[in-house]
């Protein structure tokens, strides 16, 4: 019976009529659907863009690089910030000068970072400052995009000299060329050699974009503190990068307990982070999908009430041959495409707002989010809907014929 009806082309027709001819309740159930699934994508979308941007900036900074870092994995774990100050652990020269020995450490690059101002003129920038060595230019595979690194000999020596990320150029520069201009640090000026090349980021503060890099022995003459916040070494392929990490251990356990420090690949690091944006993203995705079923409890509502107001219109439909099955069909129906309807409308209005938000923050929207939220809009129609169907396709003829 319920083929014979999904089959009808007339019941087909009477129920676009119907939808046709209460188009302000039609859209105004529907509401609620359309919000629900332009939350969820537009949320999701953002962290998976996050995602993208975060392992697009891994791969670019090489993969045959070791962390090793004054927490933790414990801690590392529970990290949501950078490489900031303040473990009780810091490395020292003495520790860098150990970990050169390795015969399989390409670079051993120390760094110290902290969070500064950049002042040009009148204008003002705060950047995470970086003290390291000339060889982090080849260990993060940095290109210079004007000017460039800091040499051996101003390393030596702590001179006060800068190279800038992309995005502080534009900030403090425009269009001008910086290099061989000095910007103020803490009351001491900087001349700037180089700019690193655009690494990209969608404006986000923690992009390389946003870093300067200075000798760290000139970080020191403002930090005052002769100390690294963690260490960067690389290996020649990636075959040795967990011998290289037992390496790492066995040398600075010799010195710090096991809970003082961390040794760490990047894609231990990315595993790390992509856990956490995940369940971020599933979080958002799950208070965004409340709405989803208040839309659903909407469209139930608003079914319940229209059986109520057509059951004259259903006694009479019956009178003239229509069976329980077309109308459990047809108000099923109502209930089904009213949802769906709202879903792809909630899906085109979710693309506008991604691509608008993709301009200043990483948005992707995938093929699985957009299947999931028209599937969730199909079935809130149909598990909403069946209450009023039903009750609708119950009404006895003779009764519905005397209601008034």
């Amino acid at each position: 019976m319920i083929a014979k009806a999904i089959g009808s082309i007339q019941n087909w027709k009477y129920i676009f009529k119907t939808l046709a001819k209460n188009k302000a309740r039609s859209i105004l159930t529907a509401l609620g659907i359309i919000i629900g699934v332009w939350a969820v994508i537009v949320l999701v979308a953002i962290g998976n863009g996050l995602r993208e941007y975060i392992n697009d900036q891994f791969e670019s900074l090489g993969s045959n690089a070791v962390y090793v870092m004054p927490i933790n994995e414990a801690q590392l774990k529970g990290q949501a910030g950078g490489f900031g100050a303040g473990f009780a652990t810091s490395f020292d020269e003495k520790d860098v000068e150990k970990l050169k020995k390795i015969k399989t450490a390409k670079y051993v690059v120390p760094a110290a970072s902290v969070s500064n101002s950049l002042s040009f003129k009148n204008k003002d920038w705060i950047v995470e400052l970086i003290g390291t060595t000339r060889e982090f230019e080849q260990a993060q595979n940095f290109k210079p995009g004007i000017g460039r690194f800091f040499n051996s000999a101003e390393q030596s020596r702590g001179k006060n000299v800068v190279v800038i990320g992309w995005k502080v150029k534009e900030e403090l520069f425009g269009e001008e060329d910086p290099v061989g201009k000095r910007v103020k640090i803490d009351n001491k000026f900087f001349k700037i050699v180089g700019v690193i090349e655009q690494k990209g980021g969608a404006g986000l503060g923690s992009s390389m974009d946003n870093h300067a890099f200075i000798p760290y022995k000139a970080l020191w003459g403002l930090t005052e503190k002769k100390e690294f916040n963690f260490i960067l070494i690389t290996a020649e392929n990636k075959d040795q990068i967990d011998p290289l990490k037992e390496e790492i251990k066995t040398i600075l356990l010799k010195k710090y307990d096991k809970d003082d420090f961390s040794v760490t690949d990047q894609s231990q690091l990315l595993g790390t982070i992509n856990k956490v944006l995940g369940v971020l993203t599933l979080g958002l995705a799950g208070i965004a999908a409340i709405s989803l079923i208040v839309g659903g409890v909407g469209i139930m509502n608003v079914m319940l009430v229209s059986v109520q107001e057509r059951t004259r219109e259903v006694g009479l439909r019956k009178a003239v041959g229509a069976t329980n099955s077309d109308i459990l069909f047809q108000f099923l129906c109502e209930s089904v495409i009213l949802s769906v309807v709202g879903g792809i409308i909630g899906l085109v209005f979710a693309i506008i707002v991604t691509l608008i938000i993709n301009r200043f923050f990483p948005a992707t929207i995938t093929l699985w989010s957009i299947i999931l939220a028209i599937a969730v809009s199909a079935a809130v129609g149909i598990v909403f809907g069946i209450a009023p169907a039903r009750k609708a396709s119950k009404l006895a003829p003779v009764d519905a014929l005397r209601y008034e």
